[in-house]
This record gives structure tokens, C-alpha cells and sequence, in this order.
């Protein structure tokens, strides 16, 4: 499901009008119908951060999408899982939640948004593989 959709679909799950989100969350009424209609995204992680809370649900819950990059993601974070573990998976939901955060409002085509996720995900291994040395035998 899309961004908007779930925020609409939460907000009325909730049964919180689009004024009185848009109040709790610090943007114009205006603004909150163009989250929902999918015309705009926030621009700051603070205003997800807000949105979840106001939902009561996950930030990470808001980021997903349902998109051929949500299943590589999903793909990661299970990978992720099953090398290191629940701590390993943490760290990449929390990874693909930043970045996700990073790229809302942005300027970026898609295609490029999605090559530069693939690009992040890849350092990520690199990083994992390379610190592995350091890492306590507990959490490898």
C-alpha cells in the first residue's frame, strides 16, 4: 500500500479527522491532504516520526511500500536476518527507514532513488563483512 493510502487509512482507523492529524503533526490541513492523495511526501523524518505517533504505529510502517523496491528491501532485511541475526535485521529495517526518510520530497526519478538504495544496501554488506573482525562472537 502506498504511503498515502496508509496514512488515510490509519487516520480513519483512528477515527482523527485530516484537520486534527494535521494540527497534531504540525503541518496545514492542505498539506495533510497531499500526503494522503499521494501528491506529496513530508519532507523531514521528524514528520514521520510524528505521523507514526499520532497513528500509533511504526515509522517503519509508513516507509514501506508495496513496490518492486519494497520486495528487494524485504529481501535485504531477511538476508540481513539470517546472517546476523535479529540484531542484523534492526539495523537494516533501520537503515532502509532512514534512507526512505532521506529521499522523501527529494528531486530524485525513481529509477535513481532506487539504484541509490541498491548502492546503500551494498555498502552495508561491505561494511558488515569488513567489521565482522570486530564484531563479539555472541552477535555473529
Amino acid at each position: 500500500m502506498e504511503f498515502g493510502k496508509k496514512v488515510r487509512q490509519l487516520r480513519k482507523e483512528k477515527k482523527i479527522s485530516q484537520a486534527a492529524l494535521a494540527e497534531a503533526i504540525g503541518v496545514s490541513t492542505r498539506t495533510l491532504h497531499s500526503y494522503e492523495s499521494g501528491d506529496s511526501y513530508p519532507r523531514y523524518r521528524n514528520t514521520y516520526k510524528k505521523l507514526a505517533e499520532a497513528l500509533s504505529c511504526d515509522v517503519n510502517d509508513l516507509l514501506m511500500f508495496d513496490t518492486e523496491a519494497n520486495d528487494r528491501d524485504s529481501e535485504f532485511i531477511s538476508e540481513a536476518a539470517e546472517q546476523y541475526g535479529s540484531r542484523g535485521k534492526k539495523q537494516a529495517q533501520q537503515l532502509i527507514a532512514e534512507v526512505t526518510g532521506c529521499f522523501a520530497g527529494g528531486e530524485l526519478s525513481e529509477e535513481d532513488k532506487d539504484e541509490m538504495m541498491k548502492a546503500i544496501q551494498d555498502a552495508y554488506w561491505v561494511a558488515k563483512k569488513n567489521n565482522q573482525r570486530f564484531t563479539p562472537k555472541k552477535y555473529q
